[in-house]
């Protein structure tokens, strides 16, 4: 059977559902075994957190960006399941001669249900896969965000959209800009990106952030574990801003934490009582 994946490419699967599969992405990898799929994934990378159960127990293959081919070839995979921006071009042309490579390409929440979608017919859980899907784009819905008026008026919502700085790296500071899942996730809880006008993961000194004068900064923990540490030096560039760490895998994981996420960004905002 063939199938395309979101970059296009079309692979074909010598037998159908697959049997042996190797996963090198986290959110992927939580939303495979969310599907049901624990006997058929044999192997995962060393950041694939979720769920801890198959981090204890299932083959890794390395990081994301520094597989081991070796480790993969013993696992002799029917598919392997990548990502545009998490896994490295070059490895990844690499096993495509070799095996079936499957590759996402997620930019923003239509992105992440369309993988859903595709995975599910790939490896024989439509049904599942699509219930899921669905659970998430029912969950993500306008206004949800909006903070009620301080006086509570029924149907009374405040218009404010906080603008935010989103950090996921430091030495240098980088932030998450345009074109990032990140930045679609901002815009969805109701946020606006200071540096949405920057593409992708872009540099930024700390006269860009002072120019920027965001209501908020929240720190992710990862890819750069943020802790408490980092919050004075910030705080001194921006005074008035509220600085907060943050979950990253909710803001960036892109498979069925997503369920999770909604809910989170609605208590992130009544968190820092922005108006």
């Amino acid at each position: 059977m063939t199938f395309s994946d979101q970059m296009g490419r079309t692979i074909k699967l010598d037998h159908w559902p697959p049997r042996r599969i190797i996963s090198l992405v986290p959110s992927q990898t939580e939303f495979l075994a969310d599907l049901g799929l624990e006997k058929e994934v044999v192997g995962i990378t060393k950041f694939c957190v979720h769920p801890a159960e198959w981090f204890q127990q299932k083959k890794r293959v390395g990081g994301t960006k520094t597989l081991d081919f070796q480790k993969i070839d013993v696992l002799k995979p029917d598919l392997i399941i990548g990502n545009k921006e998490e896994n490295e071009q070059s490895q990844i042309e690499f096993l495509a001669q070799h095996y079936p490579v499957w590759m996402s390409d997620i930019y923003t929440l239509e992105d992440a249900l369309d993988m859903m979608r595709k995975l599910g017919e790939l490896t024989g859980k439509t049904e599942k896969a699509n219930a899921i899907a669905a659970e998430v784009d029912k969950q993500f819905k306008p206004r949800r965000f909006l903070k009620p008026t301080r006086f509570g008026e029924e149907g009374a919502y405040l218009n404010c959209t906080p603008k935010v700085a989103y950090f996921i790296w430091r030495k240098p500071y980088m932030a998450a800009g345009s074109g990032t899942f990140i930045d679609d996730m901002l815009r969805r809880a109701s946020f606006e990106n200071v540096f949405g006008n920057l593409a992708r993961y872009p540099e930024i000194s700390e006269q860009q952030l002072a120019d920027a004068q965001p209501d908020a900064i929240f720190l992710s923990s990862e890819p750069y574990p943020f802790s408490e540490k980092h919050v004075a030096g910030l705080q001194e560039i921006c005074p008035a801003a509220q600085i907060q760490l943050v979950d990253g895998e909710l803001f960036s994981w892109y498979g069925s934490r997503l369920l999770q996420a909604p809910d989170y960004f609605a208590a992130l905002r009544e968190k820092l009582d922005l108006k």
